[in-house]
């Protein structure tokens, strides 16, 4: 017998839903997109977020066998290093995070021992690749277009579908990140569209317009009738022209620059100084796009 159960946890600073998926007939769970707490202005790193999931795993008595990244994240730091120290299971992400790992390493001028293989992460998924939560089948689909390596995790009715989609009052993910592109998200969120209409999106992130509250799951009919990008009639090239305009609209996430180098690294920190202390970089104008750079500098 198996009996499965999502529990979400809302982080109001970063928008951010991470999930426990749980088989509780054989006591076995999974931990989706975790969060670790960072304070920007003074760099300060804290563990509430994913402490909140610890203490809920450790009060159900589950045993933790994967921690699921949907991607590398820009919005926030993962908590997954910290909940594997103190509960174990193994860190997973899509594949083609390698190809995320070269472009951003650059960007950073990351240490000569970095290596953009993936290393970094227990277990590589591939598309289509299923996996075992207790005896729940979870199924790994590639989902490019917001990044290059972008994951859903499909188990029974349910789907984990990561930034790909947010409900359907606030539309899809933006496609401007390096590696993104608007025609391959398209054709990703269609994979999603072609399932059964009942069947379950949890989203991993909400930015409720016109004062609703937050929510974290809509259903495949949802999207079709209510999308404002991907509702039934909107086309690819319709999708791809909205996308990019209005992408050229957005600034840069608050976290962006110390999520990416944290979050390429399964969750680590960098390699600690001489002084034995851990710096975060700000790499200068990589991304100033058409802005004009400051002379004299």
């Amino acid at each position: 017998m198996q009996t499965m159960h999502i529990e979400p946890f809302f982080d109001t600073v970063t928008g951010t839903v991470s999930y426990v998926l749980a088989d509780t007939a054989a006591g076995q769970a999974a931990v989706i997109d975790p969060v670790l707490d960072f304070e920007a202005q003074s760099g300060t790193l804290t563990s509430a977020s994913s402490d909140r999931i610890i203490d809920y795993l450790r009060a159900q008595g589950w045993q933790l066998q994967w921690i699921l990244e949907t991607h590398a994240h820009a919005d926030h730091l993962s908590g997954a290093q910290h909940i594997r120290h103190h509960l174990g299971g193994k860190i997973a992400i899509g594949e083609h995070i390698q190809a995320v790992q070269k472009m951003f390493s650059r960007i950073f001028h990351f240490e000569p021992g970095f290596a953009s293989n993936g290393s970094q992460f227990d277990h590589l998924l591939h598309d289509g690749e299923c996996f075992q939560v207790g005896n729940l089948e979870v199924t790994a689909m590639h989902l490019p277009g917001h990044t290059p390596a972008d994951m859903a995790f499909q188990v029974q009715d349910a789907m984990f579908v990561g930034d790909t989609l947010f409900l359907p009052d606030v539309g899809t993910a933006r496609a401007d990140f390096p590696g993104g592109d608007a025609a391959s998200l398209y054709r990703s969120i269609q994979r999603i569209l072609s399932l059964p209409e009942n069947t379950r999106l949890f989203v991993c992130h909400d930015y409720p317009p016109n004062g609703r509250a937050h929510d974290c799951m809509c259903r495949v009919a949802d999207q079709k009738q209510r999308s404002i990008h991907v509702s039934e009639g909107i086309g690819e090239a319709e999708f791809i022209a909205m996308r990019n305009a209005r992408d050229a609209t957005l600034a840069m996430p608050t976290l962006i620059l110390p999520a990416v180098q944290v979050n390429l690294r399964a969750g680590k920190m960098p390699p600690a100084a001489s002084d034995g202390r851990s710096y975060l970089q700000i790499p200068i104008n990589a991304f100033l796009g058409d802005k004009k750079p400051a002379d004299g500098v």
